[in-house]
């Protein structure tokens, strides 16, 4: 079965559709905010350089989403599928940013959620990344389900943190629940 990358998906809080090259100048209007990286392991990618190159990317990744705010129609960050593994039965989630004014709690619950339920149509697990000292996205992934279960490379030659939410599991239903908020 084809695993759609770059879905459109919809819940009560967000749309979710493919990343664009007419998205930059919006998505670096959330990226801008220094505050938005300051547990990140990259934390100067509010600069426009970096920005670009994160950009450039995204887009050729070929699974990074857009994520709209349904009420405002306003872009307020991005996410991104990686390393579809059919082999081993799983899918990164990752990359996601949200603004400061739409970040810790609902709105990242929402879009976890439905990125979450689209892989488990293709794959038995979910895999995030997270950087040793980011605990914010920490708690984060802990709130929805996440295991954590050791560490793997992240591709910029350091290691990250792997969590993982397997579709065999009882937390399952729960992220998969409709009214699921993540805490």
């Amino acid at each position: 079965m084809f695993f759609d990358l770059q879905p459109y998906l919809s819940g009560a809080l967000v749309n979710v559709r493919p990343l664009s090259e007419e998205d930059r100048d919006d998505l670096y209007a959330v990226a801008s905010d220094p505050l938005v990286w300051e547990q990140h392991p990259a934390p100067d990618r509010h600069l426009r350089e970096e920005f670009t190159r994160f950009f450039r990317e995204a887009l050729a990744s070929g699974g990074d989403l857009a994520v709209i705010d349904r009420k405002s129609g306003q872009l307020i960050g991005s996410s991104r599928y990686h390393g579809y593994d059919p082999e081993h039965d799983e899918v990164e989630i990752g990359w996601t940013f949200l603004a400061r004014s739409h970040r810790g709690g609902t709105y990242n619950a929402e879009l976890k959620r439905l990125m979450i339920r689209h892989a488990f149509q293709f794959v038995g697990t979910v895999t995030f990344l997270v950087g040793r000292y980011n605990v914010r996205s920490q708690r984060a992934v802990e709130r929805i389900g996440g295991l954590l279960s050791g560490t793997r490379g992240d591709g910029s030659g350091g290691e990250s943190l792997l969590y993982r939410i397997d579709s065999r599991t009882s937390e399952a239903p729960q992220v998969l629940s409709p009214d699921f908020g993540g805490a």
